[in-house]
């Protein structure tokens, strides 16, 4: 599986981005998808995920209330819906496909590369 982000960019505080990520092939149903983030000088940290049907997701805390994963399986595409943007969420965002609990510590089977959301104060 291969996993292509897009619609990072710089924003300002309190603005809306909407980040995707296209997954090539026809096994995207299979996967729980996630988006991760890496902030400068930090680790790479989980940020939501959602199930294969789309009936569970997940958030760390950080976003809860602010930020939505969503999926759409005909389009093979995982979206994030960030609002009410803080400067601290300034990170290379990743998104992520795995077969097992993504959001509970298992390392993801697959990665995609990062797109950059800087937010600015």
């Amino acid at each position: 599986v291969q996993l292509q982000a897009s619609g990072g960019g710089l924003v300002q505080t309190g603005d809306s981005l909407t980040l995707s990520c296209v997954a090539s092939g026809n096994t995207f149903s299979l996967y729980t998808m996630g988006w991760f983030r890496q902030a400068p000088g930090k680790e790479r940290a989980f940020v939501g995920a959602i199930r294969r049907s789309g009936d569970n997701t997940y958030y760390a805390d950080s976003v809860k209330g602010r930020f939505t994963v969503s999926r759409d399986n005909a389009k093979n595409t995982v979206y994030l819906r960030m609002n009410s943007l803080k400067p601290e969420d300034t990170a290379v965002y990743f998104c992520a496909a795995g077969t097992l609990a993504i959001h509970d510590g298992i390392p993801p089977s697959y990665w995609g590369q990062g797109t950059l959301v800087t937010v600015s104060s």
